[in-house]
């Protein structure tokens, strides 16, 4: 049994109304009806009340932030990024520069310009490239163009000179053409005051089976400031793979020597050369390749001074040899040994060069050139030592 009193206050405008009940008797049904009817009791007669939720204070902030205050702004995201994958898995960030054939030229973040072929990687852009909206100016705008002009008062931005803004106008200028562009100088002082100067230009480009090189080089080198040596020198490569490891080879050279004296007397000429060959290839990989062969040679030499000329047919055997080496640095070696048949005379010559790669666009190369007993006599014999700088593109 249960008796329930009722007691009725007011609070701020708002009428309560509480009860309390007393039970006679035990067990547990009686206390759960007792709890029962006095929040039914309770909320029963309530009159309706609005209720505003007020948020709790937070202890990561400070209780003094007046609520009316403005939340800060978010952090600037990082724009996207395009990226470039690898067959690997390896991804690096950076921005697509262009896409020339076969050949993906990318702008990474920590690696500087990098130039991947399709077939080892692909991209995978952060945003679709939109169509290209034209502005044109208005009027007015145009008007007051001229008239700046008129004045003189129209600023030209002149940007500083940089190896990479270099390369990229020479692949622009070059298309599909790959090269490098090298200078070295050198100054020496004892008795007497030597210097020299080397400007060289390469173009490279490759097919599935061919492959096509041209060089030009201005060697120049003065003693007491008299000219000592004055030579322009270009060549050209065109290889051809075939089957089972063959290939061919035609490499035509021109060598136009304005500074040379033989026996007291100027003798300046121009040796042109033709050397049409065929060999093995012993490796071919990504990193080494070993080339052997044999070749014919024909020697054309044109003494400037007397128009004289004089021809030799010269056989020859030869060795080419590239190796790409940790730190990104190139080794490339040729060696050919010549040998007449007619006059059973022979001469040899050699290329070594190592370069190392500073950048994207940066090589340092060390070149040692040497020819001894040239087929024809007329021709200079000569060994040089460079280090030359390169941009390459």
């Amino acid at each position: 049994m249960a008796r329930i009193f009722l007691k009725q206050f007011s609070t701020r405008g708002v009428t309560w109304r509480v009860s309390s009940s007393t039970f006679l008797g035990r067990g547990p049904a009686r206390l759960l009806t007792a709890l029962l009817c006095g929040l039914v009791g309770s909320f029963a007669a309530r009159p309706a009340v609005a209720f505003t939720e007020v948020r709790g204070p937070s202890f990561a902030q400070s209780s003094r932030v007046p609520a009316t205050a403005n939340p800060p702004a978010a952090a600037a995201e990082k724009p996207a990024l395009d990226q470039l994958v690898f067959k690997d898995g390896d991804r690096v960030r950076g921005k697509l520069v262009e896409h020339a054939g076969n050949v993906l030229v990318f702008q990474s973040e920590r690696f500087g310009l990098l130039r991947v072929p399709t077939s080892e990687a692909e991209v995978i852009l952060a945003q679709p490239v939109g169509p290209a909206v034209a502005t044109t100016a208005t009027p007015d705008q145009e008007a007051a163009v001229a008239e700046r002009v008129e004045e003189g008062e129209v600023s030209v931005e002149r940007w500083p000179f940089s190896p990479l803004q270099m390369a990229a106008a020479l692949k622009e200028f070059f298309g599909s053409w790959h090269g490098r562009f090298s200078v070295a100088t050198e100054v020496l002082e004892d008795a007497r005051q030597h210097g020299s100067a080397t400007v060289e230009a390469k173009l490279q480009r490759k097919w599935k089976n061919d492959e096509v090189q041209l060089t030009g080089r201005y060697d120049y080198a003065s003693t007491n400031e008299v000219a000592a040596t004055d030579m322009v020198k270009a060549d050209g490569v065109w290889r051809h793979d075939f089957p089972r490891k063959l290939f061919s080879v035609y490499r035509p050279s021109v060598e136009w020597n304005r500074q040379f004296y033989r026996d007291g007397a100027p003798s300046d000429y121009v040796l042109m050369q033709q050397e049409v060959g065929a060999g093995v290839n012993l490796f071919n990989t990504d990193t080494r390749k070993l080339r052997a062969g044999v070749s014919e040679n024909l020697f054309d030499v044109w003494v400037t001074p007397t128009d004289f000329h004089t021809s030799h047919a010269v056989e020859s055997v030869f060795t080419e040899i590239e190796a790409k080496l940790p730190w990104r640095i190139t080794l490339t070696d040729r060696s050919v040994w010549y040998y007449s048949i007619a006059s059973q005379t022979d001469g040899w010559e050699n290329r070594f060069e190592v370069s190392k790669k500073l950048t994207e666009t940066l090589t340092i190369a060390a070149r040692h050139d040497i020819r001894r007993n040239n087929p024809d006599e007329r021709a200079a014999d000569y060994e040089r030592l460079r280090v030359l700088f390169g941009v390459d593109f």
